[in-house]
């Protein structure tokens, strides 16, 4: 078997969308190849003394619609093409929800768990002083993604504010409160999940309370998604995290089983009545509605998908979804709504974070949440009537929505000669 290239597999969607919206290859060729990729080198002295070199990536996939936007991610599987295909989402993703940022990611090719937090803050701090001069408030933002928190986000702000010699809170987004975050960040991913998970329903007629969820991941994203559907009604039948998942077909009490969590305990030795031990891999195929993953990218390859007993999937986490597995699940009728909608929340409350510390303000969170809402809705509506007017997926159809977008934008712009 082929080894994954998740650059490739966004490569292929994107051939096919602009296909359907009957656009010149000239049109969108831009679109296949990053603007600017930066490759550093990390150099930091370790607690013993001794002194290790880490990869780090920054990449910015397209600036058309605006400043570059995108988080970094801390895991000992990134590399270059994986960067490279979560920048070009970026650029989708905040075009299927146009607001005016382009598309950039970053990472380093590390196990944080293995580090001493000081060795993670001379790490954080040297990655983003090598990274310094393609970043800043209009040109690039930073913001947490995979094993990055707003401790970290804090980290790379004072690194860049020490450098400049003032404070710059707009060059990050996801930090804490007390240095320019922004209320209802951490939950916005999850609670983006929650609203596009509620708008499907609706759209086909069902009821929360009809309905059977399973959760691979119960980390910020999943764990937040988990806590408010279980609010709405739904029964949450499956939760998984790395170490191991846990299933009850009476339905899970979420609320019990994060604040076990909180106090450290791991979700697979996690007890109670009625609830069964499950592989974290056998959450992906077990019997529920909606399927939510909510870690890394090729969960659902060609390998499971079949063995996928989901009606509806929700991408809450990037790329999790193969083409192969995608085939597969619109041959059974899966719906799949994708993830440059459905995981769009945390860029779209990143955004409100960015413009509060540009202009000087603080939004209640009351104003935070209910913007989101009234963006999420109008962008799940407009990728529906894509589908529908094209008669294809809704992932097909969120592409048409964000490639119509970015090439609007570069024919108005035009080319600098």
């Amino acid at each position: 078997m082929a080894e994954y290239n998740p650059y490739e597999n966004m490569l292929l969607i994107l051939e096919r969308a602009a296909g359907l919206l009957g656009l010149n290859k000239n049109d969108y060729r831009t679109l296949k190849y990053p603007e600017r990729i930066l490759q550093v080198s990390i150099p930091i002295e370790m607690d013993d003394g001794s002194v290790r070199v880490f990869e780090g990536y920054r990449i910015q996939h397209s600036s058309v619609r605006g400043p570059c936007k995108g988080g970094i991610r801390y895991h000992q599987d990134v590399d270059m093409n994986e960067v490279k295909a979560l920048a070009a989402w970026m650029s989708f993703k905040c075009a299927v929800v146009n607001i005016p940022y382009g598309g950039a990611k970053g990472g380093i090719k590390v196990d944080p768990r293995k580090l001493t937090k000081k060795e993670l803050e001379r790490m954080t701090r040297r990655y983003t002083a090598s990274i310094m001069p393609i970043i800043g408030p209009q040109e690039d933002i930073l913001a947490p993604d995979v094993n990055t928190t707003p401790e970290i986000m804090g980290w790379v702000m004072d690194t860049y504010s020490m450098v400049k010699g003032v404070n710059v809170p707009g060059v990050v987004t996801g930090k804490p409160l007390e240095i320019g975050g922004s209320l209802g960040r951490v939950q916005a991913t999850g609670r983006g999940v929650r609203i596009v998970t509620r708008e499907i329903i609706k759209y086909l007629g069902l009821s929360p309370k009809q309905l059977t969820v399973s959760i691979q991941g119960m980390g910020n994203v999943g764990g937040t998604a988990a806590r408010l559907l279980y609010k709405e009604g739904f029964k949450i039948v499956a939760v998984a995290d790395i170490t191991g998942g846990i299933r009850a077909d009476a339905g899970l009490d979420i609320p019990a089983i994060q604040a076990y969590m909180e106090q450290g305990g791991a979700l697979g030795s996690y007890e109670a009545p009625g609830v069964v031990k499950l592989e974290n891999s056998d959450i992906l195929t077990t019997q529920c509605d909606i399927l939510i993953p909510a870690t890394m990218e090729n969960q659902l390859t060609a390998e499971n998908a079949n063995d996928v007993k989901a009606k509806i999937i929700i991408e809450a986490a990037n790329g999790p979804t193969a083409v192969e597995a995608d085939e597969i699940f619109n041959e059974k009728g899966i719906i799949v709504v994708p993830d440059i909608l459905a995981n769009a929340g945390g860029v779209v409350v990143s955004y409100f974070e960015w413009v509060q510390n540009i202009n000087g303000q603080i939004w209640d969170l009351n104003k935070v949440n209910s913007s989101l809402e009234k963006i999420m809705v109008r962008s799940f509506n407009e990728v529906l009537g894509m589908k529908e007017k094209n008669d294809t997926t809704l992932r097909v159809g969120a592409y048409m929505l964000a490639i119509e977008r970015l090439v609007a934008a570069k024919k108005i712009r035009g080319f600098f000669p």
